[in-house]
């Protein structure tokens, strides 16, 4: 029972932990530490510390140390290289030597991910302007509004005591311009109400704005899919996700058009997923559902990627800089999490809801 109950808590770290004998061969691992290197369990055990750690001599030499000297050892900030593309990881990277009853020793490995940590510290800082700037925003937002509905019944009663078409024109222009300003100020106020939940394939919805932004666009830009179809039914307000979707699928949208000028073919890819070990504000979950949206344009400007779920910011001059805050308040409102990573040919926003 004792053994069941390690083995469900070193599951539920976000800390890899690897444990080697003392030739160095790998004899166990958790999760985290096979998302880590992107490689599963069964192909990682039985293999030696050179084979795992090929390009990290550094990790092998702390190995090495901790077992001939018999203390721990710690690198506070290394860089790790791991899984099939070598991407790289800054890390926490501890040894510590165990020995065992029969004089044996074994070596504990834990790794942290501190790229994870510095994310997460950002997106706490984020997430408390965010909320700050969208406070003052509904409230500018309020002071609006009430003037605007004056406005345009002050127009609408001048149009009825006005007999000349032209003139009754301007105040007709009054009136469009009154709504259209009405519902730019709904949109800064955010999604006021409570979600609508009900039992939804998330796959509809994709399909839903794939098909809406399909139409949209020229012969030139693809919208290709990578569904995991395994995924079970989520709860959410149906329309609020859609709308969510639809922004970040449109937003992509005009990104690739930008390379439809310049001659190249643009891509699109809705992509689902399921995610595990994931934090959320300050709660860990154990699988949530990942929706992720991929395009090929020239990338978010890097002035703009630490402000890009404000309300009003946009890299568009025709844009109001608002599709990513509305995003960012719907995803808020269930629980869940949007992130992004952009470089020239490829931004990813991926939101993660609980399932």
């Amino acid at each position: 029972m004792l053994k069941n109950k390690n083995a469900n808590l070193l599951e539920s770290l976000v800390t890899a932990v690897m444990v080697f004998d003392g030739d160095l061969e790998l004899l166990s691992l958790n999760g985290s530490a096979e998302r880590l290197f992107a490689t599963s369990a069964r192909m990682l055990l039985g293999l030696g510390a050179q084979e795992i750690f090929t390009h990290n001599p550094n990790c092998v030499a702390l190995l090495k140390r901790a077992l001939k000297e018999g203390h721990p050892y710690s690198d506070h900030e290394l860089e790790l290289y791991v899984g099939p593309h070598s991407s790289v990881h800054t890390v926490i990277f501890t040894v510590s030597p165990i020995r065992l009853t029969n004089n044996l020793q074994q070596l504990l490995v834990e790794i942290f991910p501190l790229d994870r940590a510095r994310w997460l510290a950002r997106e706490e800082i984020r997430l408390d302007q965010h909320n700050v700037t969208q406070q003052v925003v509904r409230g500018l937002a309020h002071e609006i509004k009430n003037p605007l509905g004056g406005l345009r019944g002050a127009a609408q009663l001048l149009e009825r005591r006005l007999d000349d078409e032209k003139l009754k024109e301007y105040t007709r222009v009054i009136v469009r311009e009154s709504d259209r300003l009405r519902a730019l100020v709904d949109r800064m106020r955010g999604p006021a109400s409570q979600a609508q939940l009900s039992n939804t394939n998330i796959h509809e919805i994709l399909e839903h704005v794939r098909q809406l932004v399909s139409v949209e666009l020229p012969g030139y830009i693809r919208i290709n899919t990578e569904y995991d179809v395994s995924l079970p039914n989520i709860s959410i307000d149906r329309d609020m996700i859609t709308q969510a979707v639809l922004n970040i699928v449109r937003n992509a949208a005009n990104a690739v058009l930008e390379n439809g000028r310049n001659g190249a073919g643009g891509e699109i890819i809705l992509r689902t997923r399921a995610a595990r070990q994931i934090v959320v504000g300050q709660k860990r979950h154990r699988v949530l559902l990942k929706i992720e949206v991929q395009d090929n344009g020239p990338g978010i400007p890097e002035e703009l990627q630490e402000t890009i779920f404000y309300p009003m910011v946009t890299g568009r001059a025709e844009g109001t800089g608002m599709g990513l805050a509305i995003v960012n308040d719907i995803i808020n409102l269930h629980g869940g999490l949007i992130e992004f990573e952009s470089e020239p040919g490829k931004t990813l926003f991926k939101v993660f809801l609980p399932l």
